[in-house]
Order: C-alpha cells, then sequence, then structure tokens
C-alpha cells in the first residue's frame, strides 16, 4: 500500500511500541483469572503436555465451549516460550498478539478511507480503550476473535468501496473467517453477516459480492476449519456440537447463563467505560456519522457496528466484552469525526456534546477510583503510588476535555492517550498484582508447597475450586471435591502424602467422614480471604494424615 492510501512502515511501528506500552504492564506480573482464564490455560496446558490437539478438556472433564484454535496458539506459545508450562504470561501471548493486528489493521482501515491522521488515532483510540487492555492480558478467546473479525471486515471493506480489489483481498476475507470459525465457532459469521445484510439491505446493489469469489472463497474457509470440525465430531460422538452450539451458543440467545444478564441497553450504558478514553467521542462520531452516511466507507462503519450492537443488546446472556468487535468501526468513525472540520449542526448537538462530557466526566472518575479503591478495600490502605497515578489520570482526562472544547485535535488525542496510559499503569501494572489478599490461589499454592509431605502431594480442596488453583498447583496434583464428605474420602484413598483444603462450612462433615475412615487429619495452617469469582469471605484449613 502507498503512503498515500496506508500507513508508512515508521507509523505503524509507533503505533506498535504504543499499543505494547498500553498492553504491558501487569502482563506478566497478574496471576491467573477466574474462572475463564483459569480454565484456558489448564486445558492449553493439557494439550501442550499431552499432544492431544483435538479434544479438548480441562483436567479429565470436556471443555466442549470452543473450537481448538485458541487452544492450539496457547498450547503453541507455551511449548516454545515456557518449557516448564507455569507461567500464565506463556498463554496471553497468542491475546498479545493478536490485540496488536485488531489495532494495526484498524490503522490501515482509516488510513485507506479517510487519511493517515486519521488511521493513526482510530487505531490509538482501540489500543487505549479499557476493553481491549483487559483482553489482551488474559488468555481466552476474545483478543484473537478480535483479529480475526477487524481482518475479514478490512478485507470486505475494501471488496465493498473498491472495484478493482485484487483477488488476494476476497483471499484475505475467506481465511479469516476459517480462522474465526476455529477461533469462536460461528460468531464471526454473526457478526459479518450482520454487517452484509445491513449493507445489502441499505444499497439494494448485489453485483459487488461477485468480488468476494464465490466460488472458491467459501472452499478456502472451510479448508482451514473444516478437518476439525470432522474430527471433534467423530471423537466426541457429536457431543461436542450437542455442547457448543446447543447448550452453550444458542443457550445465551434466549436465557442468561451464569448470572450473566442485562436488559436491552446493558452495553449502551457501560460504553462510556468499555470504550474509555476513546468514548470522549461518541456523539461527535455519530453527528458526523449521520451527516456523512451516503459516503461508502461511513455507510460500511455503520453497518458493521450497528447490527451487531443491537445483536448483542437482544441476547440475554451479557458481558461487557461482547461488543468489542464493534469497536474498530467505532475508533475509525470518532477519529474522522474528530478530524471533520464541519462544525456539529444545531443546538441539540451542542447539548448533546455537553451533556456527554459530563457522563464521560463522571466514567473517568470512577475508572480511577477502581485502584484506590481495590486497595482500601482489601489491603487497608492505600499506596502512594496509586494515589499518584489516579492524580495523573483525572488530570489528563480533564486535559483532553479542554483540548476537545478549543479544537484541538492532536492535543486531545494525546491527553487521551496519556489517561489511558496512567489508568492502565494504576489499574492493571500495580493495582491489581498487589491486591495479594484478593488472590487466594497463589498463596494456597505457596502454604501447600510449604506444608506438604511430600513432594508430588495431592491436594484436594472444597469448596475453593477455582480453576487459577489448578494452574498454580498443578493439573494432575489437585483434586476438586464437591463436598467435605466426598474430600475424606479421597484423603483416605490418597494415602499419607495428599493433602486437603477444607472451607469451615464443610469442616464438621470432613472430620466426621474422616473419623468413620480411620482417617486421622492434621491442621497443618490456615488461610483466610475473599474468593472475588463469587465474592464469598473463605476460612479454609490444610490437612493433612497424621500418622
Amino acid at each position: 500500500m502507498t503512503a498515500a492510501r496506508g500507513l508508512t512502515w515508521r507509523e505503524l511501528a509507533i503505533l506498535a511500541l504504543v499499543s505494547l506500552a498500553l498492553f504491558l504492564p501487569g502482563f506478566a506480573t497478574l496471576p491467573p483469572i477466574d474462572r475463564d482464564e483459569g480454565r484456558y490455560i489448564v486445558s492449553s496446558e493439557r494439550m501442550a503436555e499431552t499432544g492431544d490437539f483435538v479434544d479438548i478438556r480441562y483436567q479429565d472433564q470436556p471443555r466442549y465451549l470452543q473450537p481448538a484454535g485458541i487452544y492450539w496458539l496457547q498450547a503453541v506459545s507455551t511449548l516454545a516460550l515456557d518449557p516448564e508450562h507455569d507461567s500464565a504470561w506463556a498463554y496471553r501471548v497468542p491475546s498479545l498478539l493478536a490485540a496488536l493486528i485488531a489495532v494495526l489493521l484498524t490503522g490501515l482501515i482509516g488510513a485507506r478511507f479517510f487519511g493517515r491522521t486519521e488511521g493513526v488515532v482510530a487505531a490509538l483510540l482501540l489500543a487505549a480503550c479499557m476493553s481491549l487492555n483487559f483482553e489482551a492480558r488474559i488468555a481466552k478467546t476474545d483478543a484473537a476473535l478480535l483479529a480475526t473479525i477487524v481482518t475479514a471486515q478490512f478485507a470486505l471493506m475494501r471488496l465493498y468501496a473498491e472495484p478493482d480489489a485484487k483477488r488476494w483481498v476476497a483471499a484475505l476475507f475467506w481465511v479469516a473467517l476459517g480462522v474465526g470459525l476455529m477461533i469462536k465457532g460461528p460468531l464471526i459469521l454473526i457478526v459479518i453477516g450482520a454487517s452484509l445484510a445491513a449493507l445489502l439491505a441499505w444499497d439494494r446493489k448485489f453485483a459487488w459480492l461477485a468480488r468476494l469469489r464465490p466460488l472458491w472463497g467459501p472452499a478456502l474457509m472451510l479448508a482451514i476449519a473444516l478437518p476439525w470440525y470432522v474430527a471433534i465430531g467423530i471423537i466426541t460422538d457429536g457431543e461436542f456440537y450437542n455442547r457448543a452450539v446447543g447448550q452453550s451458543l444458542m443457550g445465551k440467545v434466549g436465557d442468561s447463563q451464569q448470572g450473566h444478564s442485562g436488559p436491552p441497553g446493558y452495553h449502551l450504558a457501560l460504553f462510556a467505560v468499555m470504550f474509555w478514553p476513546g468514548s470522549l467521542l461518541a456523539v461527535h462520531a455519530i453527528e458526523t456519522a449521520w451527516r456523512r452516511r451516503a459516503e461508502p466507507a461511513i455507510r460500511f462503519l455503520i453497518c458493521w457496528a450497528l447490527p451487531t450492537w443491537i445483536i448483542f443488546e437482544l441476547v440475554a446472556t451479557k458481558l461487557p466484552h461482547y461488543v468489542l468487535p464493534t469497536y474498530p468501526a467505532i475508533a475509525c468513525l470518532s477519529a474522522t469525526a474528530l478530524f471533520d472540520k464541519a462544525p456539529a449542526r444545531g443546538g441539540f448537538w451542542r447539548f448533546a456534546l455537553i451533556a456527554w462530557a459530563l457522563v464521560w466526566g463522571a466514567a473517568t472518575l470512577v475508572t480511577t477510583a477502581l485502584g484506590p479503591a481495590a486497595f482500601q478495600e482489601f489491603e487497608g490502605a492505600i499506596p502512594a503510588l496509586a494515589i499518584a497515578l489516579a492524580v495523573l489520570t483525572v488530570v489528563a482526562g480533564a486535559v483532553a476535555l479542554w483540548r476537545l472544547a478549543r479544537r484541538d485535535a492532536a492535543r486531545t488525542v494525546a491527553a487521551l492517550v496519556a489517561a489511558s496510559a496512567f489508568g492502565v499503569a494504576g489499574f492493571f501494572g500495580f493495582t491489581a498484582p498487589n491486591l495479594e489478599s484478593l488472590w487466594m490461589s497463589p498463596r494456597i499454592a505457596a502454604l501447600a508447597r510449604e506444608a506438604r509431605p511430600c513432594t508430588d502431594s495431592l491436594l484436594i480442596t472444597t469448596p475453593y475450586t477455582e480453576p487459577s488453583l489448578v494452574f498454580v498447583y498443578g493439573r494432575t496434583q489437585t483434586l476438586l471435591s464437591p463436598s467435605g464428605e466426598a474430600a475424606a474420602r479421597a484423603l483416605a484413598d490418597a494415602g499419607t502424602c495428599a493433602i486437603a483444603l477444607v472451607g469451615a462450612e464443610q469442616q464438621p462433615d470432613f472430620l466426621a467422614r474422616a473419623a468413620e475412615l480411620g482417617v486421622q487429619p492434621r491442621p497443618l495452617g490456615e488461610i483466610s480471604g475473599r474468593n472475588y469469582s463469587n465474592g464469598d469471605d473463605l476460612t479454609l484449613t490444610l490437612f493433612g494424615v497424621a500418622p
């Protein structure tokens, strides 16, 4: 791509460095996060150690929620970077690289269709947003899925807007769909299909679809995904499809799963925080998109963001990151609006800009207060560094508001990126890794290793059964027990090398059943804390077997 229709290598390198500066604080110091990341890591660890790259299992239980693509990436990553397979950061590398790909492709989209400055700014807004910063630091599917969606939309946008698009652009589109099918199943088809349907309904023009190369394109997509889908169907006798599609995917549409529910408008209510700090430009983006909706590139971005957003607002199960696939389009619209010379029309837009600035200011204060509030809640004191980073975040946010009011686009962007840098460094880089009382699994593993009678002691645990503990203590050395009685039976069966971690409420049943089985548990230590996955305050006692 020429400099006039893309970004230079220097600009791409700068965007990559800025993105890494935002994504890396806390990347290697955050313990495994429950519950999703812990399950992905443990399943990927098993894949790396056993060499079974078809079946997906969490310990000895099937994990049939998504295809194997993300587990392949994480298993290969830990095989290449961590021979011991015991470092969480090695499993997070695919998410980090996928987030970088999404940022750079967003920059290329903006530069190709709106200008190099707009492209750079769109990439920076996506890199700075809170939602992507979280996904870049966690070993699960969403950053990788975003990379495949942005790749497919980049190719589709060119095929839609450029009559002379080359064949490789169509090939890129179908390859991205194939990889996306291996990351999170049909979800990429929902996003791309919604965009296509909206474009066709709006334009009522179909001839350009021939540029998708429908004669050989779908075959390319299926060549990537179909072999594994056939293999897993044979191995599981169809059980994978029953669980992944019938229960997981379709179950989320009609009923909320695992308590993750919300009314329509849920994602809109969280947008100011999830796309922070770039959410400041949202009203500008809406006004510009509406005024310039006749332009093919603007129309495409609207059809990218709006239908997908509506779909996820209507789905019963809701999590904040579900609308992440719309953020690259919103970033491009926001960057274009920021450098649009036409002023907002009418008093309504001026009122909307002022009202949204107040909402964004409140979101900035809430986001900034998370770190100090967490220290106060879990550690009982707020370090000076946490306060300093919070103050710098608020100051940068105030500067962004001031420069936006002065229509100083470049300094507005600089202030927004600075606010994000201070904010993510404060929360992900400093606060979260240092909340020692919150991270129970590392403390439990340390206590168990110190007190265990054998180097390979089996740890039996109830009711604390979080996946992070399975990873940090050992996938094959951790037994999750459903009750105190079951833990006593497991301890009796395992012999004198085993140890049991039992909650205060489960101890009477545990001790009574152990006595019936002729086992004399003896306390080896105690640990207290809060299980942040369910909010329970726990006091856990570690027992060994008395001679």
